[in-house]
Protein backbone atom coordinates (compact mmCIF):
# COMPACT_ATOMS: atom_id res chain seq x y z
CA UNK A 1 0.00 0.00 0.00
CA UNK A 2 2.58 2.80 1.14
CA UNK A 3 5.98 0.80 0.86
CA UNK A 4 8.29 4.49 1.17
CA UNK A 5 6.31 5.90 4.26
CA UNK A 6 6.65 2.35 5.59
CA UNK A 7 10.17 2.05 5.36
CA UNK A 8 10.96 5.78 6.04
CA UNK A 9 8.92 4.95 9.14
CA UNK A 10 11.00 1.90 10.26
CA UNK A 11 14.02 3.82 9.35
CA UNK A 12 13.51 6.56 12.03
CA UNK A 13 12.62 4.79 14.56
CA UNK A 14 8.45 5.39 14.88
CA UNK A 15 7.34 1.60 15.85
CA UNK A 16 3.94 2.54 16.58
CA UNK A 17 3.55 3.85 13.02
CA UNK A 18 6.10 1.28 11.35
CA UNK A 19 4.17 -2.08 12.67
CA UNK A 20 0.62 -0.50 11.68
CA UNK A 21 2.32 -0.04 8.38
CA UNK A 22 3.62 -3.74 7.94
CA UNK A 23 0.69 -5.73 9.54
CA UNK A 24 -0.68 -8.02 6.55
CA UNK A 25 -4.24 -6.15 5.45
CA UNK A 26 -7.26 -7.88 6.66
CA UNK A 27 -10.39 -6.25 7.41
CA UNK A 28 -9.51 -4.96 10.84
CA UNK A 29 -6.46 -3.48 10.03
CA UNK A 30 -7.11 -1.96 6.77
CA UNK A 31 -9.36 0.97 8.55
CA UNK A 32 -6.61 1.37 11.32
CA UNK A 33 -4.01 1.65 8.22
CA UNK A 34 -5.38 3.82 6.31
CA UNK A 35 -6.38 6.55 9.29
CA UNK A 36 -2.77 6.25 9.94
CA UNK A 37 -1.80 6.94 6.45
CA UNK A 38 -4.47 9.68 6.20
CA UNK A 39 -3.22 11.06 9.09
CA UNK A 40 0.52 11.30 8.36
CA UNK A 41 -1.24 12.62 4.70
CA UNK A 42 -3.35 15.73 6.53
CA UNK A 43 0.36 16.48 8.48
CA UNK A 44 1.93 16.81 5.12
CA UNK A 45 -1.06 19.04 3.85
CA UNK A 46 -1.33 16.30 0.14
CA UNK A 47 -3.46 13.31 -0.38
CA UNK A 48 -2.42 10.04 0.44
CA UNK A 49 -1.14 9.33 -3.00
CA UNK A 50 0.69 12.59 -2.55
CA UNK A 51 1.93 11.62 0.59
CA UNK A 52 3.69 8.29 -1.09
CA UNK A 53 5.52 10.33 -3.70
CA UNK A 54 6.59 12.80 -0.84
CA UNK A 55 7.78 9.84 1.08
CA UNK A 56 10.92 9.48 -1.66
CA UNK A 57 11.43 12.76 -2.52
CA UNK A 58 10.99 15.28 0.65
CA UNK A 59 11.99 12.72 3.57
CA UNK A 60 12.63 15.60 6.02
CA UNK A 61 8.98 16.57 5.52
CA UNK A 62 7.28 13.28 5.66
CA UNK A 63 9.86 12.21 8.91
CA UNK A 64 8.59 15.24 10.57
CA UNK A 65 4.64 14.11 9.89
CA UNK A 66 5.37 10.74 11.18
CA UNK A 67 6.68 11.14 14.59
CA UNK A 68 3.72 14.05 14.90
CA UNK A 69 1.15 11.09 14.11
CA UNK A 70 3.09 8.89 16.31
CA UNK A 71 2.61 11.19 18.71
CA UNK A 72 -0.89 11.84 18.41
CA UNK A 73 -2.02 8.44 17.83
CA UNK A 74 -0.38 6.14 20.53
CA UNK A 75 -3.26 5.09 22.42
CA UNK A 76 -4.81 3.54 19.07
CA UNK A 77 -1.72 2.03 17.74
CA UNK A 78 -1.21 0.48 20.77
CA UNK A 79 -4.39 -0.76 21.41
CA UNK A 80 -4.72 -2.00 18.07
CA UNK A 81 -1.04 -3.88 18.63
CA UNK A 82 -2.18 -5.53 21.65
CA UNK A 83 -5.56 -6.61 20.24
CA UNK A 84 -3.23 -8.32 17.42
CA UNK A 85 -1.28 -10.11 20.03
CA UNK A 86 -4.03 -11.12 22.04
CA UNK A 87 -5.87 -12.36 18.81
CA UNK A 88 -2.49 -14.65 17.92
CA UNK A 89 -2.32 -16.14 21.67
CA UNK A 90 -5.57 -17.04 21.73
CA UNK A 91 -4.87 -18.69 18.40
CA UNK A 92 -1.83 -20.46 19.90
CA UNK A 93 -3.29 -21.88 22.90
CA UNK A 94 -6.12 -23.35 20.64
CA UNK A 95 -3.88 -24.50 18.64
CA UNK A 96 -1.81 -26.44 21.57
CA UNK A 97 -4.88 -28.13 23.02
CA UNK A 98 -6.22 -31.39 22.41
CA UNK A 99 -9.03 -31.42 18.91
CA UNK A 100 -12.26 -32.25 21.42
CA UNK A 101 -11.82 -29.17 22.95
CA UNK A 102 -12.45 -26.42 20.13
CA UNK A 103 -14.43 -29.32 17.80
CA UNK A 104 -16.84 -29.18 20.22
CA UNK A 105 -18.29 -25.72 19.01
CA UNK A 106 -18.57 -26.51 15.44
CA UNK A 107 -19.53 -29.80 15.55
CA UNK A 108 -22.40 -28.69 17.57
CA UNK A 109 -23.32 -25.72 15.65
CA UNK A 110 -23.05 -27.77 12.62
CA UNK A 111 -25.55 -30.58 14.97
CA UNK A 112 -28.10 -28.03 15.71
CA UNK A 113 -28.06 -26.73 12.14
CA UNK A 114 -29.37 -30.22 10.87
CA UNK A 115 -31.56 -30.91 13.55
CA UNK A 116 -33.44 -27.01 12.40
CA UNK A 117 -33.47 -28.18 9.03
CA UNK A 118 -34.78 -31.74 9.62
CA UNK A 119 -37.10 -30.52 12.19
CA UNK A 120 -38.94 -27.30 9.95
CA UNK A 121 -38.27 -29.23 6.42
CA UNK A 122 -36.62 -32.40 5.49
CA UNK A 123 -39.15 -33.83 8.28
CA UNK A 124 -42.07 -33.17 6.25
CA UNK A 125 -40.31 -33.77 2.54
CA UNK A 126 -39.68 -36.91 4.08
CA UNK A 127 -42.93 -38.02 4.98
CA UNK A 128 -44.64 -36.54 2.21
CA UNK A 129 -42.57 -38.49 -0.04
CA UNK A 130 -42.45 -41.91 1.79
CA UNK A 131 -46.26 -41.42 3.10
CA UNK A 132 -45.02 -42.09 6.57
CA UNK A 133 -45.52 -40.62 9.92
CA UNK A 134 -42.36 -40.05 11.72
CA UNK A 135 -42.62 -37.27 14.53
CA UNK A 136 -40.75 -34.45 14.96
CA UNK A 137 -38.35 -33.25 17.35
CA UNK A 138 -40.60 -30.96 20.20
CA UNK A 139 -39.86 -27.24 19.24
CA UNK A 140 -40.07 -25.91 22.94
CA UNK A 141 -36.69 -28.74 23.66
CA UNK A 142 -35.13 -27.89 20.17
CA UNK A 143 -35.29 -24.12 21.48
CA UNK A 144 -33.88 -25.23 24.94
CA UNK A 145 -31.15 -27.11 23.32
CA UNK A 146 -29.62 -24.17 21.09
CA UNK A 147 -30.08 -21.54 23.93
CA UNK A 148 -27.87 -24.09 26.20
CA UNK A 149 -25.69 -23.98 23.60
CA UNK A 150 -25.39 -20.25 22.53
CA UNK A 151 -25.20 -19.54 26.44
CA UNK A 152 -21.61 -21.88 26.54
CA UNK A 153 -20.54 -21.11 23.05
CA UNK A 154 -21.51 -17.40 23.33
CA UNK A 155 -20.87 -16.59 27.20
CA UNK A 156 -24.16 -16.19 27.65
CA UNK A 157 -24.37 -12.70 26.48
CA UNK A 158 -26.32 -13.53 23.78
CA UNK A 159 -29.39 -15.46 25.53
CA UNK A 160 -28.83 -12.40 28.39
CA UNK A 161 -29.72 -9.45 26.00
CA UNK A 162 -32.49 -11.32 24.00
CA UNK A 163 -34.04 -12.00 26.97
CA UNK A 164 -33.44 -8.50 28.15
CA UNK A 165 -34.83 -7.47 24.77
CA UNK A 166 -37.75 -9.04 25.00
CA UNK A 167 -38.84 -8.12 28.44
CA UNK A 168 -38.76 -4.08 27.38
CA UNK A 169 -35.34 -3.32 28.08
CA UNK A 170 -32.13 -2.54 26.15
CA UNK A 171 -29.12 -4.37 25.42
Amino acid sequence: MSSSLTALALQIGVPLVGRVLTQRLGSGNARLITEVIDAVARRLGVSPAEAEVLAQTDEGRVIDALRETEADMPELIALHASALEAQTALLMAEQRGPWWGWAWRPAFMWLLAFLWLWNVVLLHIANAVWRIALPPIDPGVLLSVTGIYAALYMGGHTVKDWVRVTRGGTP
